[in-house]
């Protein structure tokens, strides 16, 4: 759900648009980065099953040097919860509703997000699993009724400018969303212990990722299928695919589940961020309570998203080039680290 989310909507377009008909290749590159990735976590949360990203840290090179690696991660997690939101706001008043201001649509989704993520990770997997089979099945139905109008053809040639533009898509992607894979490192630990479980939470982590990968390199397919070059001038895709389904004059403008795909993706995306984002600093700075401090972290996110950025294009310039390095940075790379020393103190 948090890997699949917003990512069904957002990504294909601008995705297409890098790496033209090779993006299903991008996807594979930065989907095995982020099977790495979760390797790593599983690593750790091997050697301590009880602990989270923060509580470990210290564990393995100190209290200092774990501050610093886990306020890296908390600037990222700041700017993107607000990401998510501000998502949702350009979709909706650049293919909906174009008059109403974007506030109108950031504001009622992070007070829900923050409100679901201050009643508890448990309350929030009850929920998000039948909003999830919804969202799974309108993103289904849109892509099986356009099946009339697609076109094998268009998806050749694969590679007609090479490899560069297939590296220059798996880094997008890498950014968005397989780097963020990082933020299970703080879940895991509440994940149940059942020794009669005949299924490993490894294999099933490994297994909804695949998923993930499979899902989207199937929609970024359909959509070059159907639009061919000219997907890449449509930001969100699967939503001007959802426009001109038409099915025996029964089923047609079926765009608004799409929309509402998204927006459902996003709330879910959104809560877990917050979770997250709430957990990494109550255990930073040693708070008792983490939920307390939800309401003014969805606050900062919604006042971040007002000022970031001037426009629609500027934002895809931030996401597309800043956040691949930004993630990879604080995200990536303390991972490696705390790996590698968990290798080698393990050896000691």
């Amino acid at each position: 759900m948090f890997m699949t989310g917003s990512s069904m909507i957002n990504i294909p377009g601008p995705l297409i648009g890098k790496a033209g008909n090779g993006a299903w290749l991008s996807l594979l590159i930065s989907g095995g980065i982020g099977f790495g990735m979760m390797s790593m976590l599983l690593y750790l949360h091997r050697r301590f099953p009880d602990l989270t990203y923060v509580e470990y840290s210290r564990k393995l090179v100190g209290s200092v040097l774990a501050v610093i690696l886990s306020v890296l991660p908390i600037t990222f997690l700041f700017q993107m919860q607000s990401a998510i939101v501000t998502d949702v706001g350009l979709f909706m008043i650049s293919s909906m509703l174009r008059e109403t201001p974007m506030y109108a649509f950031t504001f009622p989704v992070f007070v829900i997000a923050a409100l679901t993520a201050r009643a508890g990770i448990e309350v929030m997997v009850r929920m998000f699993t039948l909003i999830l089979l919804l969202t799974s099945f309108f993103i289904f139905i849109v892509l099986l009724l356009a099946i009339q109008d697609y076109d094998p053809s268009l998806l050749l040639p694969v590679l007609p400018k090479g490899i560069k533009p297939v590296l220059h898509g798996a880094y997008f992607t890498f950014g968005f969303p397989y780097v963020e894979i990082f933020l299970f490192g703080m879940l895991l630990p509440f994940v149940v212990k059942d020794p009669e479980k005949k299924v490993s939470i490894s294999r099933t982590m490994f297994i909804s990722l695949s998923l993930n990968v499979f899902t989207l390199c199937t929609a970024t397919v359909c959509a070059i299928m159907v639009f061919g070059p000219y997907a890449a001038d449509k930001p969100y895709v699967i939503f001007a695919m959802a426009r001109i389904v038409e099915f025996e004059e029964i089923i047609q403008r079926i765009e608004s589940i799409i929309g509402m795909s998204l927006i459902l993706g996003s709330y879910m995306k959104t809560s877990v961020t917050l979770y997250v984002l709430s957990l990494f600093v109550s255990q930073l700075f040693q708070l008792k309570e983490s939920g307390t401090i939800v309401m003014p972290l969805a606050l900062f996110g919604f006042l971040t998203g007002l000022v970031t950025f001037d426009g629609s294009t500027q934002w895809g310039g931030i996401v597309a080039t800043i956040h691949p390095v930004w993630a990879g940075a604080v995200f990536l790379m303390p991972l490696l680290l705390l790996t590698v020393v968990a290798l080698i103190r393990k050896r000691v």
